[in-house]
């Protein structure tokens, strides 16, 4: 109970830092393209993990708590992550070219019903609560994301891929920590090979310079250290101690977070609608939380 609990506070804070994130990934695309600026954050992230597991590792040996790592293990599934990883946000990215924000952010936010769905494929069953949970927080996006009628279109399908990718990623990292491979290096894996990736889309389709890259110091920082190095290694290390379907569910507070965001700090509104949105997806991730059996004995 007690280490659920701690990898869902892990997970809550990772959805927090991604929210916050959104202020500064809006102002990094004011100096660089969408490629670019992701694939510099990616790599920026991959640099900073590495004294970082280094220290962590040195801290462990001398307290003699240093466990063998399966290396192979480990870094296969830093390969499949960050290919997951680099895929769904050149997705994302291509799919915004053609859509609304508030569109994007809604379809993004389906992976929350796509992982159960592919957990109930793969032979884990999920309870009942858990469906109702995912409902709830389908229609708090809904009520949050979507402004205006909801229509679709060809941008929407690179949207939705992208969903299917996150929700890939998510399932992907439960199946190789379950296979006992190393949270922290196969985190920073991940990111040499979705920044090595991205790499391709930046230099073939946009035209990055130092300048622009200096530019957008601030927010490479901030996304590449705080959002991409901290955020999505405590995601990796968060799972450890959830579901798959559950971890998706918090994480998916993000939009929540990113909305409370742009409230605090660009002055943005906030309608009751949009309101009431926040509150149902909160309500969904305590009520996915509760355990109403032990409640009833």
């Amino acid at each position: 109970m007690l280490k659920n609990m701690k990898g869902n506070l892990i997970l809550l804070l990772t959805a927090m830092i991604w929210g916050t994130a959104f202020v500064f990934q809006s102002d990094g695309m004011n100096y660089l393209g969408p490629y670019t600026f992701n694939m510099s954050r990616t790599l920026l992230a991959a640099v900073v993990l590495i004294p970082v597991i280094l220290g962590f590792k040195l801290f462990e040996k001398k307290r003699g708590r240093s466990k063998p790592v399966d290396y192979k293990t480990t870094f296969i599934g830093g390969f499949f992550c960050g290919l997951c990883l680099a895929v769904a946000s050149c997705l994302q990215q291509i799919g915004i070219v053609s859509t609304s924000a508030g569109k994007a952010g809604f379809i993004t936010a389906l992976y929350v019903i796509i992982v159960p769905i592919i957990s109930l494929i793969l032979g884990k069953k999920q309870p009942k609560k858990i469906w109702i949970c995912v409902v709830l927080a389908i229609a708090g996006f809904y009520l949050l994301c979507i402004k205006s009628d909801f229509s679709l279109n060809a941008g929407d399908a690179f949207v939705l891929a992208c969903a299917l990718g996150f929700a890939v990623h998510i399932i992907v990292i439960d199946h190789f920590l379950e296979k006992g491979a190393d949270a922290m290096i196969m985190a920073c894996t991940q990111f040499w090979v979705a920044g090595i990736f991205m790499l391709i889309p930046s230099f073939t389709l946009e035209t990055p310079t130092w300048d622009g890259i200096f530019a957008a110091r601030y927010s490479i920082l901030f996304t590449g250290i705080m959002s991409s190095a901290v955020a999505y290694t405590l995601q990796i290390i968060g799972q450890r101690y959830t579901t798959p379907t559950l971890a998706t569910l918090i994480m998916s507070l993000e939009s929540v977070f990113a909305a409370l965001a742009g409230f605090l700090i660009l002055g943005e509104n906030l309608s009751l609608k949009e309101l009431f949105g926040c509150a149902l997806v909160f309500t969904a991730v305590i009520l996915a939380q509760v355990d109403f059996k032990r409640i009833e004995n």
